[in-house]
């Protein structure tokens, strides 16, 4: 089954939270969405280091952080660091066995930048 996750920027989250719930009490098919207060919010999460992760292990089989690394050229323990953090956002998921896998087919970011 393909998973497709939106990442949004939505400074008012419960208005984004009832938009969504709305959606999907119409039937609409919302899918899996991460949303972050602010574009500096955003940015201080995902990184370019952690997006270069998510790209890489995106659409891989499970792997382990030691062969993650290696993918990337990166020091282990700071791409256990990344990893651990994109664990907690949900763009990555560790398998019974401790390993790590990018769950999502698609990761689209919808991100509107306005004048203060």
């Amino acid at each position: 089954m393909s998973r497709t996750l939106t990442i949004t920027i939505e400074e008012d989250w419960r208005k984004s939270l009832e938009s969504n719930a709305r959606r999907a009490m119409s039937g609409e098919v919302v899918g899996e969405i991460l949303s972050f207060a602010s574009a500096d919010l955003f940015f201080s999460k995902l990184t370019p280091g952690r997006l270069a992760l998510v790209r890489q292990v995106q659409g891989k089989e499970v792997m382990g952080v030691r062969e993650i690394a290696r993918l990337v050229g990166r020091d282990v323990r700071r791409v256990h660091d990344d990893i651990q953090i994109l664990l907690e956002l949900g763009l990555f998921e560790k398998t019974p066995d401790g390993k790590i896998v990018c769950p999502y087919d698609d990761i689209h970011v919808d991100m509107h930048l306005r004048a203060a």
